[in-house]
Order: C-alpha cells, then structure tokens, then sequence
C-alpha cells in the first residue's frame, strides 16, 4: 500500500466506500422489497376480491363483468356457491387445487407445485339470490420473481457503476492532487537546474495543500537568501585576501632569490608552494562566485581549438615527465570552435592538473582532440586511482574531494569550474571511471567550419 500514490490509494479507497456503499444499499432493498411485495399483493388481492361483489348481477339469472375475467394485477377472479366448490365463473391459476376449502375473509398462503399463493375468500350475498363466494388468487413467487430479477440487474450493473465511480474518483483525485503534482514539479526543477529562483505560486487559497505551497515557497525565498549571502561572502572574503597573498608570494620570491643556508631555502619553499595553492584556490573561488553572480566576463571568438590544445598539453607535459608520467596526445589539426580562450585554457589546466594528480608514477594519461559529426570531442583519460561510483554524482560539488588524504594540494574546486566553463560553453561532459583503472573525462563542443575561399 505504501508502494502506491496517493492519488491510487483515494481511487481505491473511494472505490471501496462505494463498493461497501451499494452492497448494503442492495441488501437494504431486498430485505425491504420482499416484505413490501408481500404487503402490496395482500393489498391488491383485497382490493380486487372486494370489487368483485360489483361486477355480479341477477335478474333471474346471474350475470357477470367481463371485469372478472381480466387478469389486473395478476390476480386471478373466481365465483363459487357458498356450498358448493365447483366453479362458476372466472379463472384459476394452472395446476391450483380445484377444492380447496373457503374460509371467508382469511387471507392464507397456499403452495402449488413451485408457486407460492395468497389467497383470499370472500362471501357476498347477492340480491335475490343465495351468497356467493368469490375468491381471489394471486402469485407471490411471480411478484419476488419480478424484485430478483430487478435484483440481479442491478448487481449486473454494478460493474459499470464502480467502474464510473472509480473513473470519477480518479478525476476528483487528479483535480485535487494537482497542486501537489505542481510542487513535484518545481521541487524537480529546482533539482535539475539548480535554479532556487523558482516557486510553485499556487496563488491564493485556504486548505492544507495550498499552506504547503506558501511555506514551500516561503522556505525558497529563505534558502535563496542564504546561498546569495555565502556566495557574497565568499566573494568578498576571496577578494580580500588576494592582496596578503600576492605580498607574501612577492616576499617568498624575493627571499629566495638571496643566498640562504639550505634548511631555510626549503622552508620558504614549502611556504612559497602552500602560497600558491591558496593563490589558485582563491582566483578559483573568485571565478566561481562571479559566475554565480552572473558577472564573469566572457569574450568569445573563433579559436583554432586544435593549437590552443597542443599549446596547453605540452606545457604539462614536462611536469608529467617530473613525476615519471607519459602523456599521449592525439589532436586532429584545424578544428575550429567559438569560445572563451582563457576559460579554455583553464579547462585543459584543470583536467590535466587532476590527472597528473591521481596517476601514479609510472602512468600514463591519454590525450585526444577530434571532430565528430558536428561537434569537437575532447578527451582526458588517465590509469589513475579512479573514482568509486558512489562518488561520481559529488565530483563537481565545490569542495569536494574523493580521497583527501590523497588530494595533492587539490582544492576541490577545479571540477566545479569545470563544469562551470562547459555550461558556459554549452558543451557536455561526462566522466567514466573505475577505481583502480583510471578516469576519462569526455567533453563535446559544438563545431564551427572553416571560412571558405
């Protein structure tokens, strides 16, 4: 039960009810119908025996109505002498009993053969001649026969009642599950596309969903707040310190151009590689917080992405060769596409950076730029230390990092910005890992063709 929506669960809980609703509502009017048959065809057999007395005349010989004959109601009409049993006149059902005793004004119930009967005696005395006997017969079975039958349809069409009911039911459950189908949607969205911009904005309104509407929005409007406050601080925070920064990589740099003793050569070393680890992070942050903010400047041109490519791997590839890792690069010529060539630039920074990071040494990092169809397929694959599963859907969250222990002076920021530069460039990238096997990122650029002559 808990497996299925709610809308299902009101559909068949609305279905039950009417199920529930119409069993007892059929049981209720059988047991009323076969008592109130009962009592209309006693009442009817006493009518009709009681106008008999008017359809019978004599004037020195009896007459009779044709009124007697006619079978009204079901009932059958017969006249007898009060002493005597044989029939005068009238009908009787086929197969009642011919002899049957009079009892006048008694109204009993006889059976005959698979028929059940009321019947019902009574004596007139006619004018000038002796009393007559006038009975009346009814069937009670044809009557309770009539109910079942009425009955049985209505079970016969309570297949197709439910089967409205329970369409109705869906149509009133859709109708109101629809703003709860709309929060579904924006809380998806939001997902999706990261955009904590939207809102359900169901409107005005009074009952339980539309309240959740209202603080769910109201609930956005507070987390929005508070990411543009930490995107703002961090801003700021990364702006400020890249003044101290920039002084205490100045004073590194100037003390090791000194003659110093060895020990405090490598100290100032140390400090001065920490020192640039903060200065990346922090020119990382700054990127990324202007980005947010919609005010990263973007100068797209035409750029021949193939030497923008060659130019880029074989600045890392003496930095590989210092950790005993070969790069291979295949880069098909004259591929052209429209983009940021610094922005670029630091997209190949990045990727590289990370694979040369998590590669042993002794590995190798492959390196491929080639057209396919109408797109620039760039790729950056590695022998590394690969990624779990678990981990592939964090990679690009600011901060993260898969192994920190082996993170390498790794900020977790370079991926996010990653990622940030593909969106900028509505590219793609995925990423296909294995831990113990390596990683390849795979990211795909629109094509721009050459100018012709």
């Amino acid at each position: 039960m808990k497996k299925w929506s709610i809308k299902t669960r009101l559909v068949l809980l609305h279905t039950g009810l009417m199920i529930l609703v119409i069993g007892i509502m059929l049981a209720i009017l059988f047991s009323i119908s076969s008592r109130e048959v009962l009592t209309n065809v006693q009442n009817t057999l006493e009518q009709r025996v009681s106008q008999a007395a008017e359809w019978i005349e004599y004037d020195g010989h009896l007459k009779f109505d044709k009124d007697l004959l006619e079978l009204k109601d079901g009932v059958y009409l017969s006249v007898y002498e009060a002493d005597d049993p044989d029939l005068i006149y009238g009908k009787i059902p086929y197969g009642f009993a011919y002899d049957l005793p009079f009892e006048d004004g008694h109204l009993r119930t006889i059976s005959a053969g698979d028929t059940e009967y009321c019947v019902l005696d009574m004596v007139f005395d006619i004018e000038q001649y002796h009393p007559l006997v006038v009975r009346g017969i009814v069937s009670v079975s044809d009557a309770e026969k009539d109910v079942r039958n009425t009955v049985y349809l209505a079970l016969i069409l309570s297949p197709f009642l439910l089967l409205l009911t329970a369409f109705c039911g869906y149509l009133l459950s859709r109708k109101a599950l629809q703003p709860v189908a709309r929060i579904t949607q924006t809380v998806q969205k939001i997902q999706k596309e990261k955009d904590l911009s939207k809102r359900v904005q169901l409107g005005a309104g009074k009952d339980e969903i539309y309240t959740l509407a209202q603080t769910f929005d109201q609930l956005l409007d507070g987390l929005e707040a508070g990411i543009k406050r930490e995107k703002q601080f961090t801003s700021d925070v990364a702006h400020e310190l890249r003044t101290p920064i920039s002084v205490v990589l100045m004073q590194c740099e100037g003390l090791l151009a000194q003659p110093l003793d060895e020990p405090t050569h490598e100290q100032i070393q140390v400090i001065y590689r920490k020192v640039q680890s903060m200065s990346e992070m922090i020119a990382q942050l700054l990127m990324l917080s202007r980005a947010d903010q919609g005010r990263a400047p973007l100068h797209m041109e035409q750029l021949d992405f193939s030497q923008l490519s060659q130019i880029t791997v074989e600045e890392f590839t003496e930095t590989a060769r210092a950790k005993n890792i070969s790069i291979d690069a295949q880069i098909q010529p004259g591929l052209l596409l429209t983009g940021d060539q610094t922005l670029l630039i630091r997209l190949w920074n990045n990727l590289l950076q990370n694979a040369i990071r998590y590669t042993d040494p002794g590995g190798h990092i492959r390196v491929s730029v080639r057209a396919e169809e109408q797109t620039v397929l760039m790729q950056v694959g590695d022998d590394g230390i690969g990624i779990a599963p678990e981990h592939l859907e964090h990679i690009w969250e600011r901060f993260y990092q898969v192994d920190p222990s082996r993170s390498g002076g790794g900020s977790g920021l370079g991926l996010s910005l990653v990622q940030w530069i593909i969106q900028a460039h509505h590219a793609q990238i995925d990423v296909q890992s294995q831990p113990g096997k390596g990683t390849t990122f795979t990211c795909r650029f629109t094509r721009q063709e050459p100018p012709t002559a």
